[in-house]
């Protein structure tokens, strides 16, 4: 893969700021609109449903997040080592790997979507549905299900795109998404009048047009990375479940990142549901609303830089390496304190974006949102640190990190602060779990590179 791409990159000669900019900037801008698509569907349900239609699609979130932690294990796994064999000149073994992900990704979903169809009224009962609010999270939970196979495509597609040399076409990818999803939202929200089911409806369909789309291009129009067929046998399936074991090591931090936003979904669900009860957990939703805005934009850094320096470790090229991991950590630190300033400032405008002035959650949203927003700057860090382990097959640093930040500092924050300092608590958790993570990642990377 030493040629230029569809776009023009060269992973083993371009400049690195050349490279991070021709990857950075079209994948912003997608992730940018798939995170605006989340953020007015939470408008169109806040002001056309109600504060319970809000909370109750909070409720459900967490599997959401579960599908695309799957999709982005596997997306970030099968990349990381396709580029690995990319860089070694093994064109077979990079679609190998690739087509195995794919199998291997749709036999989970489907297991999930057996599951979530088979168990509706046990799992929102886990995920903290109270029974005001269940008859609005059942219909958004059945009419998500269908899109949950494409989302996935669409996750993994994502990563292999951008690898192949092409990430203006991932980002028209999420840029038709979103506008497909924002489109039928308000039209399913609004004129037709079915509230949750049309807003899950919308984004099912948008999940399915993202996903034939990716399917189309690693069908059709791949320079490089297409399917290829598996050999039906036992040595091909050992071969198969060794390859996915490696991608799952690999992958799982990101998996772990995205169940760690499910956590703090679940975790702050109970606790704003125990302090402030159904108007709580709507302002809350608010939060979470904006958070895959703050993931996005994190992410955008580390996706971009990954195949930059996947590409070159496995050529062997350290100072690129070290040089596409500092471009990152500079931009994550840049893009976190303007995501914080932009939300401390704009809390009143943005509460009102999804809740009426008069509604009770709309208060409590304004007051919480600066203190969620000092989370930004240490989360943008920490993801940028995690996926450049990721980037060079250091997957259990990587996965260490992860689990800090979004489990082992995040729950006992959830469960203690609160108690500790009252309601300023339930907002600060998150800061707090990404603040000590941060302090522990620079402390060991800095006594590591001094030992080199």
């Amino acid at each position: 893969m030493t040629d230029k791409g569809r776009d023009g990159i060269d992973f083993g000669k371009d400049g690195i700021w050349a490279l991070f900019r021709a990857m950075f900037f079209p994948t912003l801008i997608g992730m940018i609109f798939n995170s605006a698509l989340t953020i007015i569907d939470g408008i169109f349900v806040g002001q056309g449903v109600g504060a319970d239609g809000i909370a109750a699609v909070n409720i459900v979130a967490p599997l959401f997040l579960v599908t695309t932690g799957i999709g982005l294990l596997f997306g970030i796994g099968s990349s990381v080592v396709t580029s690995i064999h990319l860089a070694k000149n093994n064109t077979r073994a990079a679609r190998t790997v690739m087509t195995q992900a794919t199998v291997v990704g749709f036999v989970l979903m489907s297991a999930i979507i057996a599951i979530s169809l088979c168990c509706t009224a046990p799992l929102l009962g886990i995920l903290g549905c109270s029974t005001r609010l269940e008859a609005h999270a059942t219909d958004y939970l059945l009419w998500l299900l269908p899109g949950l196979f494409f989302l996935y495509m669409q996750c993994v597609g994502m990563m292999l795109i951008r690898l192949d040399g092409s990430p203006r076409y991932a980002m028209w990818v999420q840029i038709v998404a979103a506008v497909i999803n924002i489109g039928l939202d308000w039209y399913m929200i609004f004129p037709l009048g079915m509230g949750v089911k049309g807003a899950a409806m919308a984004t099912s369909i948008a999940c399915i047009v993202a996903g034939m789309m990716v399917l189309a291009y690693l069908i059709w129009f791949s320079r490089t990375l297409r399917f290829c067929r598996l050999e039906v046998s036992w040595a091909s399936l050992l071969h198969t479940l060794r390859n996915c074991g490696y991608m799952i090591r690999i992958g799982f931090a990101t998996f772990l990142a995205e169940l760690a936003m499910g956590v703090m979904m679940l975790s702050g669900n109970y606790m704003f549901m125990s302090m402030l009860h159904e108007e709580g957990v709507a302002a809350f939703a608010v939060a979470c609303y904006l958070f895959p805005l703050v993931f996005s934009i994190s992410n955008a850094v580390a996706q971009s830089a990954q195949p930059i320096i996947s590409f070159n470790y496995g050529a062997g090229q350290t100072a690129r390496v070290n040089k596409a991991m500092s471009v990152s950590v500079l931009t994550a630190a840049v893009c976190g304190l303007i995501v914080t300033l932009l939300i401390s400032l704009g809390a009143p405008a943005i509460s009102a974006m999804f809740l009426p002035p008069a509604d009770a959650a709309y208060g409590i949203a304004v007051k919480g949102l600066p203190l969620f927003s000092l989370c930004a700057a240490a989360f943008a860090l920490n993801i940028a640190f995690i996926g450049y382990y990721q980037s060079i097959e250091n997957a259990w640093t990587a996965i260490a990190y992860t689990f800090l930040r979004g489990i082992a500092f995040l729950v006992p924050s959830f469960l203690l602060l609160p108690r500790a300092i009252g309601v300023p608590g339930l907002w600060l958790a998150i800061p707090l779990a990404e603040a000590l993570t941060l302090v522990i990642v620079i402390s060991v990377y800095l006594l590591t590179r001094k030992k080199r």
